[in-house]
C-alpha cells in the first residue's frame, strides 16, 4: 500500500529543474583545490572568467558578460538596456525569475500566453512590440514546456524586432538540445546585434550553487551591461569549475545523454497513463492537470506549480522518476482510502 507523505517533508525536490547529479568527478577536484584560497579575494572584475568562457565560445572576450548565474546577469541586463516605466514582452507561464526581474526594473509586463500545444507565440509577442517596448524575452527550450522553436521561425521573429529593442535569448537548457537544433551564438549575434544569450552553468553542468551564468553580446551591448558589474561579485572558483567542466566535456555528454533518456522513459511512461507532456527538449517535463501538482506533493513530491493546476518536475534521477509514476498511478486509482480525493475526476489528469 502506498503511504502519503507529509506535503513539507518532500522526499523528491523536482520542482527547481535542478541537475539531481553531484559536479562531475574532475569539478569537484578542481573545487576542493580552490576551496584551499578561500582566504583571498577572487578577481576584482572577472575577466579571466569571460577570457575563459570566450575562448570557449570562440569570440572576442569584451562580448562576454559573467554574474550571479543566468538570473543575475538578466537582472544586469535589464537594468542595462531598459528604462523604468517601460515594458517588456515575454511568454506566459515563463521563468519565475523574469517577471520579478522586470518589477525590481520599474518594468511593465506584456505577458503573451503560449499555445496549445506550449510554443512561445511569436506573432502574438511580435504584435505586443511598440514604442514602450524595453525589451522581448524569448525562451530556447522554453521553460516550463521545453519546447523547441524552429531555427528559421526564430530568425524570422528577429529580424522583424524594430533593431533598436533588445531581444534576450534564454538558453539556460541548451546543453539537452541536440547539435542539429542548435544555434552557433557567434553568427547569430553577427548577424543581429540586438540579441543577447543568456546562459548558465546551473543545469546541465549542475553547478547551480556557485551561481554562474554568462551572456555573449555584441562588444556595444556588452560594454553597457559591464558597467553594472558588482567588484568582488564572482567567487574565484568559478574560473577553476568552469575549466574542469569545459575540459570533462565528453564525461558531461554522457550525463546529459542518461538526463535525456531518463526524461523520454519518464514521458512515454506518462503518456501511457493519459498524461500527455509536450515534447520537452531541457530537463524536466511539463505536466497537465488540474491537480495533479497537488497529488505529487501528497505523495512527497515537490513541483513547481502553475495557477492552472499544471506542474513542472525535473527529470534524470531514476528513483524520483519512479516515484512520480508509483504517485500517478495511485492517484488514478483514487488514492489509497483516507487519502485526499481528486475533485475533478481523471480528467484533470488527462487534458
Amino acid at each position: 500500500m502506498t503511504t502519503l507523505a507529509d506535503p513539507e517533508l518532500h522526499r523528491f525536490a523536482l520542482g527547481l529543474s535542478e541537475n539531481p547529479f553531484a559536479p562531475l568527478p574532475s569539478v569537484i577536484a578542481a573545487l576542493d583545490r580552490s576551496a584551499r584560497c578561500a582566504n583571498r579575494y577572487p578577481e576584482f572584475l572577472p575577466n579571466a572568467l569571460a577570457e575563459i568562457i570566450a575562448e570557449h565560445e570562440e569570440i572576442d572576450s569584451g562580448q562576454v558578460v559573467v554574474g550571479a548565474g543566468a538570473t543575475g546577469v538578466a537582472l544586469q541586463l535589464l537594468r542595462a538596456l531598459t528604462e523604468p516605466g517601460r515594458t517588456i514582452v515575454f511568454a506566459t507561464p515563463t521563468f519565475d525569475g523574469y517577471p520579478i526581474l522586470a518589477r525590481m526594473c520599474g518594468l511593465g509586463l506584456e505577458a503573451i500566453p503560449l499555445q496549445d500545444d506550449g510554443q512561445q507565440d511569436l506573432d502574438r509577442m511580435l504584435r505586443a512590440v511598440d514604442d514602450r517596448t524595453s525589451a522581448v524575452i524569448v525562451c530556447r527550450p522554453h521553460n516550463p514546456t521545453g519546447t523547441v522553436l524552429p531555427t528559421n521561425t526564430l530568425l524570422e521573429f528577429v529580424e522583424q524586432i524594430p533593431k533598436h529593442v533588445p531581444v534576450i535569448l534564454d538558453e539556460a537548457y541548451i546543453e539537452f538540445v541536440s547539435a542539429d537544433l542548435r544555434m552557433v551564438s557567434r553568427i547569430l549575434i553577427a548577424d543581429h546585434p540586438n540579441v543577447v544569450v543568456l546562459r548558465t552553468f546551473s543545469k546541465a553542468y549542475g553547478l547551480a550553487g556557485l551561481r554562474i551564468g554568462y551572456a555573449v553580446a555584441s562588444a556595444e551591448i556588452a560594454r553597457r551591461i559591464r558597467l553594472l558589474q558588482l567588484p568582488f561579485g564572482m567567487v574565484a572558483a568559478a574560473e577553476s569549475a568552469v575549466s574542469a567542466s569545459y575540459a570533462a566535456a565528453s564525461e558531461l555528454q554522457c550525463r546529459v545523454e542518461s538526463i535525456v533518456a531518463e526524461r523520454e522513459g519518464l514521458r512515454a511512461a506518462l503518456r501511457q497513463r493519459g498524461i500527455f507532456s509536450p515534447a520537452s527538449h531541457a530537463n524536466f517535463l511539463y505536466l497537465p492537470g488540474a491537480n495533479i501538482g497537488d497529488m505529487l506533493s501528497a505523495f512527497g513530491i515537490a513541483s513547481r506549480r502553475y495557477p492552472n493546476g499544471d506542474a513542472r518536475i525535473t527529470v534524470g534521477d531514476p528513483v524520483a522518476g519512479r516515484a512520480v509514476l508509483d504517485a500517478v498511478d495511485a492517484g488514478l486509482r483514487g488514492w489509497d482510502s483516507g487519502g485526499p480525493e481528486r475533485s475533478q475526476g481523471s480528467s484533470a489528469l488527462t487534458r
